[in-house]
């Protein structure tokens, strides 16, 4: 299952945003304001938990300078990444869009995919308010 966002105008160069999406404790600023819980596990691995969700620990998988960061679920269990995707602009600015890409049974894939759009969209949105 892959859910794409829209790419969303980012107020920031792509260097910096970057190094604010590759420094894991900045997606705290991200989250939708449902969260019940932001941890910061080691220095690229996180927590988090939205109310009425379980926990989910994510981990820095692949770093792309300036292009690219894929996070991943750091448990076997829901294997899915998430990958930021990030353009330069004309202006010196910065384009960035969200790819959830996940490996689920069919059921599991339509219960997660309206929660999973939301948030993702919802971090993309948080992303061009920096």
């Amino acid at each position: 299952m892959t859910i794409d966002t829209p790419k969303k105008l980012v107020n920031r160069s792509k260097e910096e945003l970057y190094n604010f999406l590759v420094d894991v404790k900045n997606f705290e600023k991200l989250m939708p304001e449902n969260i019940s819980k932001f941890e910061v596990l080691e220095e690229e691995k996180f927590l988090f938990a939205l109310q009425g969700m379980p926990e989910i620990v994510l981990k820095v998988k692949e770093k792309h300078p300036y292009e690219k960061i894929v996070l991943g679920a750091a448990s076997d269990k829901l294997p899915f990444t998430l990958t930021a995707h990030i353009n330069e602009t004309a202006s010196g600015n910065s384009e960035a869009s969200l790819v959830f890409d996940g490996d689920f049974n069919p059921m599991m894939g339509m219960m997660i995919k309206g929660p999973i759009t939301s948030f993702i969209n919802t971090l993309t949105d948080n992303m061009a308010k920096l």
